[in-house]
């Protein structure tokens, strides 16, 4: 089913007699995801505005990840959070996603980017939260609450985003040959000093990097004290390209067999690190690691530690707590009071 409107939509979920999934280009549904009959938000599409100088933006959540960004990249503006690229994605994935790359150690996650929304509950009712600009959020927070709900609270159909000048310069700091608690004191040195980094990471083959944005004079200087600030962990290579964080943001879509996703405090990664089975990297200054496992392996987390198994078998770590469960429960009952999205089976 592919409704072109919001009626539409409203329509559709008030006459399901069963289970249904809310998808775009499907392109970041996880293991388990996407079961029952699936309504395509792709009829859904388009930028209903965009104010260059307001840095506002806001879009129908069937439009295409690509379309957004080539239409930022005329202006001179981009998503600072560093959705990745997949083909197929579209804005409502990567709401309901929350999908957030590298630069997410310094301007925040998707849903801080996120401003408004308009979304369709289970029983058909149209809801709008949120504005255009940041001074107009009142209220309870539901576009926070929406963004990373993965479809299970309500279909979105409208975004507003807050988008992001481009940076003028770029520089990236490269450490070969560090192991992972090294390259995790690396990263936290960068992170916790004047350096203003905008992306921290481990590439699978060992290599460090750490990127710096901004005038082209800042960007040098902060570059040079970086690289010395660094010394102890070796001579840092000093370019100017962005593969390297293209590499760390795209790595999930290219590595091999089952690939767990799992998010925690940088001083808890060592640890976790040192158990992972195969190849992996890590982003977010040490706070996420993407693990290529063997079937049937699971990680031993850390207290407040999360897992996820973004291809392969479905499995999550750790189980709700008994209070966490009951918010959910209490959280779809309202919004999805007939139970219509399927969400993860």
């Amino acid at each position: 089913m592919r409704p072109e409107s919001e009626a539409d939509l409203a329509a559709m979920l008030r006459g399901a007699a069963g289970p249904v999934a809310i998808t775009g280009g499907a392109s970041r549904l996880q293991p388990g995801e996407g079961q029952g009959m699936r309504i395509d938000m792709r009829g859904m599409t388009g930028i209903t505005l965009y104010e260059p100088a307001a840095l506002t933006l806001v879009v129908h959540a069937g439009t295409p990840l690509a379309e957004v960004q080539a239409a930022l990249a005329t202006e001179g503006q981009m998503l600072g959070f560093e959705p990745d690229p997949r083909p197929g994605s579209t804005m409502g994935g990567v709401a309901a996603s929350n999908a957030s790359g590298p630069r997410r150690v310094s301007g925040g996650a998707c849903r801080d980017a996120m401003l408004g929304v308009r979304l369709v509950t289970g029983d058909g009712q149209i809801v709008k939260n949120g504005g255009r600009v940041m001074k107009n959020v009142t209220g309870y927070d539901l576009v926070k609450l929406l963004a990373g709900s993965r479809g299970t609270l309500g279909a979105i159909t409208e975004i507003a985003f807050r988008t992001t000048p481009v940076p003028p310069t770029r520089a990236v700091l490269r450490l070969d040959g560090l192991d992972d608690a090294s390259a995790i004191a690396a990263m936290t040195t960068a992170l916790g000093g004047p350096y203003d980094v905008t992306g921290a990471g481990r590439l699978p083959v060992g290599r460090v990097v750490l990127r710096l944005e901004g005038l082209p004079g800042s960007v040098e200087l902060r570059a040079r004290a970086l690289a010395a600030a660094l010394a102890r962990f070796g001579s840092a290579e000093i370019v100017e390209i962005a593969e390297d964080f293209n590499e760390l943001r795209d790595y999930p879509q290219v590595a091999e067999g089952p690939v767990w996703r799992i998010v925690l405090r940088p001083s808890q990664a060592p640890a976790v690190l040192a158990q992972l089975p195969g190849r992996h990297a890590i982003d977010w200054g040490g706070s996420l690691i993407w693990a290529e496992a063997p079937v049937g392996w699971r990680p031993d987390l850390p207290p407040g530690a999360r897992a996820t198994r973004i291809t392969g078998e479905a499995a999550q770590l750790p189980q709700a707590d008994p209070v966490t469960a009951r918010l959910e429960v209490g959280l779809r009952a309202a919004f999805d009071p007939r139970g219509l999205f399927a969400g993860r089976r």
